[in-house]
């Protein structure tokens, strides 16, 4: 017997270590309204248990022998869950039952090496402690099943051995599950079973059917999407007061935003009466009378913030822009002295004296130039038209850095496109590689 009761305790440590690894390592749970679809919960079980099997029983019914001896009992079993207080399971339960009769020699030995029953599992009720979810919840189940087993028994010193037999049992009793999290559960039970057999215990005395009892220990797991809320742990009269609460809670906020954007409203509409009636433009000239400094101004006249007549404008100054025979003459002496080096937009030294003058020109008299870079047509068009637009360049630089403004020097280069002469000879050749300068 010591060594039963310390199954049954290492049983029992073991379910508490888990629930608590259990607890640490589940997900979130998404909470679902009442009444929802089955899909939204998860209705598949499985538990284990271990316990005591006697032939005692609460009600001190058929006790053919008065020393009750424990033994050591186990099983297990695969449950759906349809309800939220309802569930059919299938069960298997081993072991052995064992007992004596304290005035004489007699004993009997019953080994259980198997049984199966399918059972209904009734929630009598969810008693919600903890985020809408059944803590505690007390429980009856009752089934029908077969079970095998081979009595043995001593009886008046004679000793009987009968070889297994099956027979019809119905289990039924009651407990309780504590639902440490939303998919696992301790279970702690007691079940009587009644054997439609009088020779359960070897003794066929009076014919009576035999009971034997087994109370158990056990832990139950809940299969499928751990965040998804057990249906077995529902309370769906605890949701729909969950939901009814925030519901009603909306509401309420959602009226009092209604009645601050109301007065808001209000408020509002009798700021923009002042502002209307402060903004009225009597003389309608675009100035409200409240900043109206002139007020009854002629109707069409420009006025200016204050509301007042803006002064006349005056007609711009055009500047006239002359160039004279001795501008040109400056220009064409550049244009003559103009010198680079060859295949080059180096400007050479002679040609500085008169681009020096060119420069001084533009800054006395505020001149505009347009400088335009000319080739032959010796080389690749795309080489001639780099280097006419490099020349044009370079002598724009060289006017700004004698103080010309830049942005009155305009640089274009042509290549060979605009020749003035024959390129077919050296000398039409030399006048069309050329920087003409134009003044205006």
């Amino acid at each position: 017997m010591n060594m039963n009761l310390t199954k049954s305790v290492s049983l029992a440590t073991v379910s508490i270590l888990t629930a608590t690894q259990l607890i640490a390592q589940t997900p979130t749970v998404n909470e679902v309204k009442p009444f929802a679809p089955e899909t939204e919960y998860r209705t598949w079980s499985i538990g284990v248990h271990g316990g005591l099997l006697n032939q005692s029983n609460l009600i001190g019914l058929r006790r053919k022998f008065d020393q009750v001896e424990n033994n050591f009992g186990y099983g297990f079993y695969v449950k759906r869950q349809i309800l939220p207080g309802f569930g059919i399971q299938a069960e298997y339960l081993g072991g052995k039952v064992s007992g004596s009769y304290e005035r004489n020699d007699n004993s009997f030995e019953t080994k259980l090496p198997w049984s199966a029953a399918l059972s209904a599992h009734i929630t009598l009720a969810n008693i919600n402690w903890r985020h809408h979810q059944g803590l505690i919840k007390p429980y009856l189940n009752a089934g029908i099943g077969a079970l095998g087993f081979e009595p043995s028994s001593k009886l008046n010193g004679v000793t009987n051995e009968y070889d297994q037999t099956t027979e019809l049992f119905i289990p039924g009793g009651v407990g309780l599950k504590f639902a440490v999290t939303n998919g696992f559960a301790i279970d702690l039970g007691y079940r009587l079973n009644l054997v439609q057999s009088a020779n359960f215990d070897g003794a066929s005395i009076g014919g009576s059917k035999d009971i034997f009892s087994y109370a158990h220990l056990g832990v139950e797991f809940t299969l499928g999407d751990r965040t998804k809320p057990s249906l077995a742990n529902s309370n769906p009269v605890s949701a729909m007061q969950k939901e009814y609460t925030e519901q009603y809670d909306e509401l309420v906020a959602q009226k009092a935003a209604f009645d601050a954007q109301k007065a808001e409203n209000e408020k509002l509409t009798a700021q923009l009466e002042r502002l209307y009636a402060d903004l009225a433009d009597d003389d309608g000239d675009g100035v409200a009378n409240r900043y109206d400094k002139c007020p009854d101004t002629p109707e069409k006249t420009k006025v200016d913030g204050s509301g007042c007549p803006l002064p006349e404008p005056k007609a711009p100054v055009v500047q006239q822009i002359t160039v004279t025979d001795e501008d040109r003459r400056v220009v064409d002496e550049a244009i003559q002295n103009l010198e680079f080096d060859l295949g080059k937009a180096t400007i050479r030294a002679t040609s500085h004296p008169s681009l020096n003058k060119v420069a001084a020109l533009l800054i006395e008299k505020n001149f505009s130039l347009k400088l335009a870079g000319h080739t032959d047509n010796t080389g690749s068009m795309q080489t001639n038209m780099r280097l006419s637009k490099e020349r044009a360049e370079a002598v724009k630089a060289y006017l700004v850095s004698k103080g010309a403004n830049p942005s009155r020097i305009e640089a274009t280069g042509y290549g060979p496109t605009q020749p003035i002469a024959s390129n077919n000879t050296a000398a039409g050749r030399q006048q069309n590689r050329r920087v003409e300068f134009t003044l205006y």
